[in-house]
């Protein structure tokens, strides 16, 4: 009998990707429409209904728009409670548009000293590293030769599931010219470090559209925002354009040899067609030539049925 429809086994568990913010104080909305609060919210509860077993919710900077001490407390209240009902941990790590002092205060009760905000998280054996790339005072990002020191000497010993690196600047490139003016700088330092090491995938934000790519055989994911994002696809006459679309997560499910990333969208969706969860014992105790025999074969009864409804017969 079949425990899993799949040749696959289910995920040791997933992590929750989320990226910019850019929450205001007060309730206030960016550019006076955008209620990213409300937006967020309502994607928790469609994570907490849902049967997903996410261990970790990773904001990877630009939380606050503009730092202010009450933009981050709100979204503290707003995402602690979804963490302790899906029983995760959260991963707060700094943008460009954050500030070490409130940061800290705010998120983690603890006084900044104006240092890089670096913390390193275990989560059921997968080390989850926060790293700070912003620079006082300009929106690029940068490493310090003493942040890689310290990262160097953090994976010289491995974790049991490998390591995520969580960081706001994506060590990639990127379509958007202007956005180049405020990367990352000297990238290859980054992966000189982490070569050879145990590191698994690099998760970052940014630039407000999502994207992926694989270096030295490790991903890196960039969440679209959840604010605004960027139209890669502007008009010519355009250098940059920003679009009230296209938020979501990334789902970053976590298998003993692979990650699998998966967009999740942010709000709900009207449903389409669906099929009720009570089948799913019945269909998992079928015999494989059965299962295949009823769903796989063109000519079954289920998908002839399912053709003429597609079809609208």
């Amino acid at each position: 009998m079949n425990a899993s429809l799949s040749q696959h086994p289910e995920p040791d568990f997933s992590v929750l990707h989320v990226s910019d913010t850019h929450l205001l104080g007060g309730g206030r909305k960016l550019h006076g429409s955008i209620d990213t609060a409300s937006r967020i919210d309502q994607m928790f509860q469609r994570l907490v209904a849902s049967s997903l077993r996410i261990k970790a919710l990773v904001f990877t900077g630009d939380l606050a728009d503009s730092a202010e001490p009450e933009a981050y407390r709100e979204l503290r209240a707003l995402v602690e409670p979804y963490a302790h009902k899906l029983g995760a941990q959260v991963v707060w790590v700094m943008g460009n548009h954050d500030e070490p002092e409130p940061f800290s205060q705010e998120l983690f009760d603890v006084p900044s000293l104006n240092a890089p905000q670096d913390r390193v998280y275990d989560v059921d054996g997968l080390r989850i590293i926060a790293l700070d790339t912003s620079v006082a005072g300009y929106h690029h990002g940068e490493l310090t030769h003493e942040q890689l020191i310290w990262l160097r000497n953090e994976l010289r010993t491995p974790a049991p599931r490998g390591t995520l690196i969580a960081m706001h600047h994506p060590p990639i490139p990127t379509l958007i010219r202007l956005m180049g003016v405020i990367e990352l700088d000297d990238q290859e330092a980054l992966w000189d470090v982490i070569s050879g090491s145990d590191v698994r995938g690099i998760l970052a934000g940014h630039l407000h559209y999502s994207t992926l790519t694989v270096k030295n055989t490790i991903p890196v994911s960039v969440a679209a925002a959840m604010c605004y994002n960027i139209d890669l696809a502007a008009p010519a006459d355009r250098l940059l354009v920003g679009v009230d679309r296209a938020h979501g997560s990334s789902l970053v499910s976590v298998y003993p040899e692979q990650l699998v990333m998966s967009d999740i969208p942010a709000i709900d969706m009207p449903e389409l067609f669906g099929q009720s969860a009570e089948h799913l014992e019945a269909l998992q105790h079928m015999p494989k030539q059965q299962l295949r025999a009823m769903f796989s074969a063109k000519d079954s009864d289920y998908n002839k049925q399912v053709d003429a409804q597609q079809a609208g017969q």
